[in-house]
Parts: C-alpha cells; sequence; structure tokens
C-alpha cells in the first residue's frame, strides 16, 4: 500500500496538469488510465487534431499538446499507471480524523492518499457507431475509421465524412487538401458545430473541394473485404444511391460511461460529477473532479476551463495535508527551484 499526496484517475491534459500544479507545491502523484498512453481523448481520438484555444498557443495538435504537457512535468515526482482503471475505492479515518482514501486497480495496485482527483474527462468511452448498418466494424482498418489517428492514413483516398457536429466539421477541413475527394454526409443541411468552422467548411463546398451531401443517412457499406463504396438514403424522398469511396469515417460522438464511479457515492448529474466551484470538491470529503467530469452551472467543457479547476482544487489538497498551514503560493517566475529543477540559469 504506498501512500501519495494525490491520486489522479485519468492521465489526459487536465490529469498531466495536476502534476504541475502539485510539483509546485512539493506534492507528489500517480496517475492512473485505463489507456495505454497519456493524453486521454486527445492521444487515442484526435492526436493529429490541431487545437487554437490554448493560451499563448496559436497552433498545436492534439498530440504536440501531450507532448508538451510531459515535458512541463518532468522536474516533479509522479508515477504513471497505464492499462488500469481504479475499482475499489474505500474510505478509512487518519489519525488526524481527516478522510483517507484507498484504492485498488485492476491490476491489483494499491494506493492510499487524502485526496483522489477524477480527471478522467468523458470516462471510459466508444465510438458510436452508423445506425442499422450490419457489422461495420468488419472494414476497421479496410475502409472504415471512428478516430483520425493519422491523416496518412485518407492521403489521396475517396473519402466520406459522416456527421454534423464539430469533428466532423473539423476533419473536412483539415483532411480537403489531403484526401483525393471528400464528401461531408448529414441528414440535414444544419450543423451543430462552431459556426466559424462550418463558414469554413461551406467556402470550400464552393470551391468545390468539399461535396456536401444532404440530407442525406446511411443505407448500407459495399465491399468485401475492403471498402470499395456506400450506399446512401435521401432522408426525403428515400431514394438510395452509390457513391464510390476507399474511406469511410464515422464521426457520430462517442458513448460515455463512468464505470465505477457510479458506484463510489458520488453525485452524478447526467453522467457528470456534481462540484462546489469554492475547490472543486465533490459531496465525498477529498474526492475533487476536474475538466470535463464535472458539473456546475455555467460549465464549459473546454481544457483551459479544466487548467484553472484543478489548480485551485490542488490548494485545497495541500491544506488538507498539511492542515493550518498557509498555501506557499508564488509566481513560477520567481521559482527558484522550479528553475533549477528545469536547467535554467538564473
Amino acid at each position: 500500500m504506498k501512500e501519495v499526496d494525490i491520486i489522479v484517475i485519468g492521465a489526459g491534459p487536465v490529469g498531466l496538469f495536476t502534476v504541475f500544479e502539485a510539483g509546485l507545491l512539493g506534492l507528489n502523484c500517480v496517475l492512473i488510465d485505463n489507456l495505454d498512453k497519456p493524453g486521454g481523448q486527445c492521444a487515442e481520438l484526435y492526436p493529429e487534431k490541431p487545437i487554437y484555444d490554448i493560451p499563448g498557443v496559436p497552433f498545436q495538435t492534439a498530440q504536440e499538446h501531450v507532448d508538451a504537457l510531459l515535458e512541463q512535468i518532468k522536474p516533479f515526482d509522479y508515477d504513471l499507471l497505464l492499462n488500469q482503471r481504479v475499482n475499489k475505492l474505500q474510505a478509512i479515518k487518519s489519525k488526524d480524523e481527516i478522510t483517507t482514501w484507498e484504492i485498488n486497480t485492476s491490476e491489483n495496485t494499491n494506493f492510499r492518499s487524502k485526496n483522489i482527483f477524477i480527471a478522467a474527462g468523458a470516462g471510459s468511452f466508444e465510438a458510436r457507431r452508423p445506425p442499422n448498418i450490419d457489422d461495420p466494424d468488419k472494414y476497421i482498418n479496410n475502409g472504415v475509421s471512428y478516430a483520425v489517428r493519422s491523416k496518412e492514413v485518407f492521403k489521396d483516398k475517396n473519402l466520406i465524412i459522416f456527421g454534423g457536429g464539430d469533428s466532423a466539421l473539423d476533419w473536412s477541413v483539415e483532411l480537403a487538401d489531403t484526401v483525393k475527394t471528400l464528401s461531408l454526409v448529414h441528414r440535414r443541411d444544419a450543423f451543430r458545430g462552431a459556426p466559424h468552422t462550418e463558414k469554413l467548411m461551406r467556402k470550400l463546398v464552393k470551391d468545390k473541394k468539399i461535396k456536401l451531401l444532404t440530407p442525406y443517412v446511411i443505407d448500407s457499406i459495399v465491399g468485401d473485404v475492403n471498402v470499395s463504396g456506400v450506399n446512401l438514403k435521401n432522408f426525403d424522398t428515400g431514394d438510395i444511391q452509390e457513391f464510390e469511396a476507399d474511406e469511410l469515417l464515422f464521426l457520430f460522438g462517442l458513448n460515455k460511461k463512468l464505470g465505477p464511479i457510479l458506484e463510489w457515492d458520488i453525485d452524478v448529474n447526467n453522467k457528470k460529477i456534481d462540484v462546489d466551484t469554492k475547490n472543486y470538491s465533490t459531496n465525498q470529503d477529498g474526492i475533487f473532479a476536474v475538466g470535463d467530469i464535472n458539473n456546475y452551472e455555467g460549465k464549459l467543457d473546454l481544457i483551459l476551463c479544466g487548467f484553472h479547476e484543478t489548480t485551485i482544487a490542488v490548494q485545497e489538497a495541500y491544506r488538507r495535508l498539511n492542515p493550518g498551514q498557509r498555501v506557499p503560493f508564488g509566481y513560477t517566475t520567481s521559482n527558484t527551484k522550479l528553475q533549477a529543477k528545469l536547467g535554467v540559469k538564473t
């Protein structure tokens, strides 16, 4: 039973940044994630997708953002456990009467801490499959994808993208110059994504770099071992038409599952964890929820919001570990210990 200052469930961007904020206060962490690599959805689902809203970073792919966060936390004390999930969580009272938590993972690893940070993003997730299609997964790696892990897969291909949200719009714009042809299919000529991206998409349609197919839905996939095309049904008339395609990219969103979190007596609202915005604590003493997993009035699912939330929560974690002591706040520009760890000459 190893004891650490903070146990972080989830190694996405907000979980990684928790290590940085904890390190500034001299606290150590263990990060636990059920994926095989750090970075959460950024690394697993859209590593090459551009991110534009990180302050001071005009452009960065999701994987570059994860890599930068990993570089940023190198000086600090943390362990990273991958391919594991927290199955059991048990509260005990320590000698100072402050609740301490013991956890057990799927690999039978045990930790104890006074602070649990749930930074699990959307929880466990799985891409939604196209409705009414018999076993589309048999074409995975042979023409069917649910995420873009490498743009090279679609180079000089006839690509059809399905979806009406941010991911479908983003990748339509991003891949327009990579593919041979690109069609965007949606059941109606109205989209749920960012207006700016939709404007870019429609300009590419006007320039004949994207073919917009609305109102259509998928009827069937054409091909034996590999995808060779797709049959689309006109949502209004019911007419079916075949279109040539080498690659089909289905971006219908994710099915979210909280898994064992639901068994921890934490207040959950619509698959998100309710928190107090004073310090992003849950209804359980010593358990915090930061990033996309939490819920409060005015909540925005943005990485930068998660960074703010975990910064405040780490301050409270320090107080729990050091009752009665003032949190040693200081600007990183004057933090000589941090500069020494980074090798900065002062």
